[in-house]
Formats: C-alpha cells, structure tokens, sequence
C-alpha cells in the first residue's frame, strides 16, 4: 500500500487520539481518576502519532512477511520512544516515564514489556487498521481533508507552544507588550498566569516526577556547578562532540568500506555519499546516533552492546535505505546476492558488523578520540566545527541537486534533458554522467 501526505496526516492525528485515549484510560485504571497523560493539552500523545507515521512511510515493504514487520515496528517505535525520553529529561532534569523498576529495561527509557507491544500495534495497524481507515478516509472531499488538517495543525502548534512556555515558565514579560494599553497588559499577565498555572498543575498531575521548583533548584545547582569547573571543550556528550565525531565517523566510514570492498572485489571504487570528500553519511549519522543513545552504557559488556549496535544498525541502514530511495529515487546499495537479506536493504553479515563496530567504537576508539577533541581549545573547536557544518550542509545540499539533475537525465527523454536554467546548467557541466557513476558506481534509479 502507497502512502500519500495527506494519508500520513490523518494517521498522525487519529493515532495520537487513539494513543491519548489508551493512556487515559491505563492512568484512570492505575490511580482510579481521569488524567490527561498527553504533554499538550489537547488529546493527543504525539509519539504514538508519530511512530504510526514511520511505521507507514519505513514498513510497507515489510507487510508480507508479518514477522520482519513486528520486528521494524518494536525497533522503530522503541527508538522514538527512547528518543523521547531522553529529550524529556534534558528539558525537565527528570524522567516522565521510567520503566527502572520493570525487567529488561534500557536506562529506565523503554522496557521489552511495552516494546514488544509496539511490535504488535504495528502488525495490527499495517496489516488491518491502515488500510481500513486510509479507504474511508479518502472517500472525504478534499478540501474539507485540507481545511480539517490545516486546522488541527494550526492548533497543535500552539498548543505544543503555549504548553512548553507555561511549562519551562517562559512567561512574556511586559517590555514585550509595551506596545499595547495598560489594561490589555493586565488582562494579558491574568490570562496568561491562569493558563500557566492550569497547565503546570495538569503536567504535575500527569508527570507527578515533574516540580517546577526541584527543576528551578537543579538547574541552579548545576550552573553553579558549571561555573566552577573549568571550561572544556565539547565536555561530555555535548552538541559539539557529536559534531566532531560525525566527521570523523564519515571519513572513517567511507575509508573502511572502501578499503573492504578493494579486498572483496580488487576494485577500487569510490563509497562517499558527498560529491565534495571522501564522508560516507551513513557511516557519519551512525557514529553520532550510536554514540549519543549508547553513550550512558559504554561501560557495559561486549555482549551487551554488540547485540544493541546489531540491532540499532540493522534498523538504521534499512531507515536509510528506505528514505534515500524514496527522496532520490535511486538505490545506493543493494544486498540482494547476500544470505540472510531483508529486501536487498540489510543483510544479517553487515548487521553483525554494526554489532562489532560498536563494540571497537565504544571501548578503543570512542575514547581516544573524545580525548583529543577535548583538547581543543573552546574557540578554536567552536569555530571549526561550525565551519564543517556549514561546509557538509553545502556539500549535502549540492548532492542532492547533482543526483536529483543526474536522474533527470537518465530518466527523460534526449530533449527534455537539455538544460532549462542556468542551474541545471551548471550541474550538468560541472556533475556530468561519468562523474556522477564514479562518485556513486553502485546507485540504481528506482524511476
């Protein structure tokens, strides 16, 4: 089944609801009183919505084959979950939901109980609900679909707005209202303190890990703690640490496969994702992601993050296979002639390797190189690393047009590939055919 926008936008909101309404109902169960568990006020629990959603844009492939489909959806919707927990707790210094006290749990995140579940709500929605609900809902005009979904967008918007301002208490100020009359900002300051006030009450209700002031004094104690150490460059799991580690991810990464796929095949060939350097982003994103979700349980056993780096890098190469096909229309890899395949996106041979690769990042590289980007000087560190961003930010960009200009060209007919503008232009000269095939030898259009 072909997913449509509008399709992914009814499924966003109708499972939000659904998953609003499941969790009210296992609060009310619980604690025996209504609850809204939803962080907005209205009731929606968006991560439910939005792990519908990537179940129908990454998982259709695998609705035939039922057990590979539970499979996607637990890791999937574990990640966004986990995901979600962890920017939950950088936002309020605590857990909204910990599932410590429950077996098999990863960092109090998410649980194999629950995960498990996810696996089963995405067999049910992909293989009955989908298809059930996405043939009503296209029956309805579309301009009352545009009108009703632009509507609720709206409105969830600022709802999620309003709702993290009263929550982080961000409240406007009246040098920000100077503008209007003393008795509208009177009204405004009343309005505003209710409405702060009703939903710090409500997220303390339903997150009772939540207090506003515990959070006021943690910050604190920790700005204070901040000011008294010496400053380090990138300290930590930090913004700018991950930075650092995406580059070097992608240029290790691109330099591996390279040199694996000369002592496989006796064919020097290149493997970057990037017209400009040698990065694989793949490999880059991979590092960046595996060292932020598993960075907290670098000190685990072997065997305990090589089955998370199989598992976590199984599920990301397949994401991005999906997601390259589906925004270039072209293939980058295919692992068809492979045993044990998923589709010709994944193979159980390259899944172990994620596995190993974690273990040697994690214990022997990770630790090194932390160290010596720690050892930058502030400034310095600061001023490369946003110069590499802005440079990839460019190179991606750049890419993107040279593939999206080389499908064009292959795909259309002698005339139409002529250049229309000056920028498809400037494409075909600088990025023609054979630069194009070197830089990617293994892209297959789809289209």
């Amino acid at each position: 089944m072909t997913y449509t926008l509008t399709d992914l936008i009814w499924l966003y909101f109708i499972y939000s609801f659904a998953g609003w309404c499941i969790e009210v109902c296992y609060a009310a169960f619980t604690r025996r009183q209504f609850v809204n568990r939803g962080f907005v006020n209205s009731p929606l629990c968006p991560v439910y919505g939005f792990s519908a959603v990537l179940f129908a844009v990454f998982l259709p492939e695998l609705t035939s084959r039922p057990f590979f489909l539970f499979l996607g959806g637990l890791l999937l919707a574990s990640l966004v979950e986990y995901a979600t927990g962890m920017a939950m707790e950088k936002i309020f210094r605590k857990k909204l939901w910990d599932y410590s006290d429950i077996r098999f749990n990863l960092g109090g995140y998410v649980c194999a109980r629950y995960s498990l579940l996810w696996g089963l709500l995405a067999v049910v929605t992909m293989l009955f609900l989908n298809p059930l609900l996405c043939g009503a809902l296209r029956l309805i005009p579309g301009v009352i679909t545009l009108v009703v979904q632009w509507v609720a967008a709206g409105l969830l918007i600022l709802d999620f707005i309003t709702t993290a301002m009263a929550v982080l208490g961000m409240e406007i100020t009246a040098r920000r209202l100077s503008q209007l009359s003393a008795e509208m900002r009177h009204t405004s300051r009343l309005l505003e303190n209710r409405l702060n006030t009703g939903v710090q009450r409500r997220m303390q209700k339903a997150f009772p890990v939540i207090n506003k002031e515990a959070i006021a004094e943690d910050f604190q104690e920790k700005s204070r703690k901040a000011k008294s150490e010496p400053k380090v460059f990138a300290q930590g799991c930090s913004f700018y640490k991950l930075v650092a580690l995406f580059f070097i991810g992608a240029f290790l990464g691109d330099i591996t496969e390279t040199i694996f796929c000369l002592l496989t095949t006796g064919i020097l060939m290149s493997r970057s994702s990037v017209v400009y350097g040698p990065f694989s982003i793949v490999w880059g994103l991979g590092c960046a992601l595996l060292t932020l979700f598993l960075y907290r349980y670098r000190d685990k056993s072997d065997r305990h993050i090589f089955l998370a780096g199989t598992l976590l890098g199984g599920a990301y190469e397949y994401v991005c296979s999906v997601f390259t096909e589906l925004a270039f229309g072209t293939v980058f890899w295919d692992y068809s002639d492979f045993a044990f395949n998923l589709g010709g996106r994944i193979n159980l041979l390259y899944c172990f390797f994620w596995g190993i690769a974690a273990v040697v990042w994690l214990k022997l590289i990770y630790p090194r190189f932390s160290d010596l980007i720690e050892k930058l000087p502030v400034r310095t560190g600061r001023i490369l690393c946003n110069c590499m961003i802005v440079f990839m930010i460019f190179n991606m960009l750049l890419s993107s047009l040279a593939l999206a200009r080389y499908s064009e060209r292959q795909t259309a007919a002698i005339s139409a590939a002529e250049p229309e503008n000056s920028l498809s232009a400037f494409l075909d000269s600088h990025f023609p055919d054979e630069r194009m095939e070197r830089i990617y030898p293994n892209a297959k259009l789809t289209q």
